[in-house]
C-alpha cells in the first residue's frame, strides 16, 4: 500500500509539473541553466570513466582472446557494441542518478523545508512547473549528448589502451569498430537515455519536494532519490532491452 501512495502522488506530482508554465520565456531561460547545472557540470566524470572503462573493456577483451581462431578485429567489435548497448546508456545513466539526481533531490528538499516552495505558492507561481519541468526538459535535452560523448571516449579510451599496451594492432581495432556497425543500435541506446534521464529528474524531484522536517530529512530524500532511480533504471532498462531488441 505504501508503494501505491507514492506512486499515484509521484503521478499527481507529474500532472502539476507539466502544467501549462505562467511565463514561456522564464522556463526557457530557466532549462538553459539546468542544463548548465545538471548536464555541462558532469562532464568530467563522464569522460574520466567513460575513457577508463573503454580501456578496460578492450584489455579485458584482449586478455580472453587466447586463440587464433578468433580475429583480433573482435576486440574492437566486442568494445563498441559493449559501450553502445549497455555501459553508456545504463551505466553512465546510473553514474549520473547519483551526482545529478543527489542534486536535484537535495535542491528541492532545502526549498521546502525553508519554505521558499510555499512562498512560490503564495505568489501565485505553480512550484511543481518552476521547479520540476525545466529540470526534467533539461536532462532530457542535454543527457543524450552526454551519452554521446561517453561512447566515443569509451571507444577511443579501447583504442589508447591498445596502443600503450601493445597487447592489439591498432588497425585491428579501428576496423572491429567499423564492421558490422547498426544505426538501430545508437537509437536504442539514445532512447533508453531519454527514458532514463526522465526517470532520473522526476524521482529525484519527487523525494526532494515532499520533504518534511529538517538538515536531516533532506539527506535521507537526497539519498531516496539516488537510490528509487537507481532501481527504476535498471527495472525499465529490462524492459526496453525487450521491447527495442526483441
Amino acid at each position: 500500500m505504501k508503494f501505491l501512495f507514492h506512486f499515484g502522488r509521484y503521478l499527481s506530482l507529474l500532472r502539476l509539473a507539466f502544467q501549462k508554465p505562467e511565463k514561456q520565456s522564464i522556463y526557457w531561460r530557466q532549462i538553459m541553466v539546468e542544463m548548465e547545472k545538471l548536464g555541462i557540470a558532469s562532464i568530467g566524470i563522464v569522460a574520466i570513466i567513460s575513457v577508463f572503462m573503454g580501456a578496460v573493456l578492450a584489455i579485458q577483451m584482449a586478455f580472453n582472446i587466447d586463440t587464433p581462431l578468433i580475429p583480433s578485429y573482435t576486440i574492437g567489435y566486442v568494445t563498441r557494441q559493449s559501450v553502445e548497448l549497455e555501459f553508456a546508456p545504463t551505466i553512465i545513466s546510473l553514474i549520473l542518478a547519483g551526482k545529478v539526481g543527489s542534486r536535484i533531490a537535495s535542491e528541492l528538499g532545502t526549498m521546502r523545508v525553508t519554505e521558499q516552495i510555499d512562498a512560490l505558492e503564495i505568489m501565485g507561481i505553480n512550484p511543481a512547473t518552476f521547479l520540476i519541468l525545466p529540470k526534467i526538459v533539461a536532462s532530457m535535452i542535454i543527457n543524450p549528448f552526454l551519452i554521446m560523448m561517453s561512447m566515443l571516449l569509451a571507444v577511443g579510451g579501447g583504442w589508447m589502451a591498445g596502443i600503450f599496451t601493445g597487447l592489439f594492432p591498432s588497425a585491428e581495432y579501428i576496423y572491429g569498430i567499423q564492421s558490422f556497425f547498426h544505426l538501430y543500435d545508437i537509437f536504442y541506446a539514445l532512447t533508453k537515455t531519454v527514458v532514463f534521464a526522465f526517470i532520473i529528474a522526476s524521482v529525484s524531484a519527487y523525494n526532494g519536494y515532499y520533504t518534511k522536517g529538517g538538515a536531516l530529512e533532506v539527506g535521507e530524500a537526497s539519498t531516496n532519490g539516488v537510490v528509487y532511480s537507481s532501481i527504476a533504471i535498471i527495472f525499465m532498462n529490462l524492459i526496453l532491452t525487450q521491447i527495442l531488441l526483441a
